[in-house]
């Protein structure tokens, strides 16, 4: 690996058992992304300063608060990197009251795109940003009724916080999703890779620069078109950079973390690493390349966007173990 991205990864692995020491109990997903949270600003995870946040966010909640629920940890990392804690915490809670008042549900998805919509938008432009995230995720919903739920919340608020206008970004959306869809298996994957890729020029090789990625990996034995993986490959194909690099770089990411104390088979999944494998070589080259025009959307998108997997994955990974227990309990 290059020098510079052989530290941000071991940075990244350290990250995790510092955070996985301050907060033991919690959801080993959470620890993962916190700590890449951290990792992709060039700094050592602050175990403390991050259980202040965490202890923060629970003086100003109740039990039963969704701030409180998966995400939880990611967000305390997440404040732990700002400044003025209590005015973005404050103002989350409002963001997170207005996207309420417009019908959008409960959840921890809605929590983390409160947040991203807190720190990335002027107070000023709190109501606007709300209403331009519910249109979106109406427009979506209108689409695909049975695709668009909760897990969309995270991704209708980066497409409300960009510069597209909803009708021909919905409409883009669209169009790219009757192209992909017959390459994948999975709707719901299909449209969180479209809402990426809108995010990009509105080039008609979009389609085809993510298929020619997805081919060079699938060479490679690695799959990146999966359930929760689909959205970075979406990432990887808006970067300027040759695609025979990109798999190299994901793969040898891959290889050298599956050798790492707690990245093992027994403790994290094949498609969540792959996940973290991949982000981390697209922070690498965002950082390498933020000069560039398009940097600029993926800068701002890309941690939304692994936030959303992982949300996604800790919710369907959470449920998964409901349903044991149920099982269990009733046998």
């Amino acid at each position: 690996m290059e020098q510079q991205h052989a530290v941000r990864v071991e940075l990244f692995v350290s990250n995790t058992q510092i955070i996985k020491k301050s907060f033991k109990w919690q959801n080993p997903m959470m620890h993962r992304l916190s700590a890449l949270l951290y990792a992709a600003e060039n700094k050592i995870a602050d175990g403390e300063t991050i259980r202040q946040s965490h202890e923060l966010i629970k003086q100003n909640t109740n039990l039963f608060s969704a701030f409180r629920g998966n995400s939880a940890v990611s967000i305390a990392a997440m404040l732990s990197l700002t400044t003025d804690q209590e005015t973005k915490l404050a103002d989350t809670f409002h963001v997170y009251d207005l996207m309420k008042q417009i019908k959008f549900r409960t959840s921890d998805f809605l929590a983390v795109a409160a947040y991203q919509i807190a720190v990335q938008a002027a107070p000023d432009q709190f109501q606007h940003v709300v209403e331009r995230a519910k249109a979106f995720y109406d427009q979506m919903k209108a689409n695909h009724r049975f695709l668009t739920a909760q897990d969309d919340y995270i991704f209708a608020a980066m497409l409300a916080l960009s510069d597209l206008d909803v009708d021909s970004g919905v409409a883009r959306m669209e169009q790219l999703y009757r192209e992909l869809k017959p390459e994948f298996s999975s709707g719901n994957s299909v449209q969180a890779l479209t809402q990426v890729l809108v995010l990009g020029d509105d080039s008609p090789e979009s389609s085809h620069r993510v298929l020619r990625l997805q081919e060079a990996f699938r060479k490679r034995s690695i799959r990146l078109d999966k359930t929760y993986t689909l959205s970075s490959l979406g990432v990887l194909s808006l970067l300027p950079v040759d695609q025979e690099t990109l798999v190299d770089q994901v793969q040898e990411t891959y290889d050298w973390l599956r050798d790492q104390k707690g990245f093992g088979a027994w403790s994290i999944t094949k498609q969540e690493l792959l996940l973290f494998s991949s982000a981390l070589v697209a922070v690498q080259h965002v950082e390498n390349l933020r000069n560039d025009v398009l940097t600029t959307t993926l800068s701002t998108s890309i941690t939304n966007i692994i936030i959303a997997q992982q949300a996604a994955m800790a919710s369907a990974a959470a449920a998964s173990a409901a349903v044991a227990a149920s099982s269990s309990s009733s046998s």
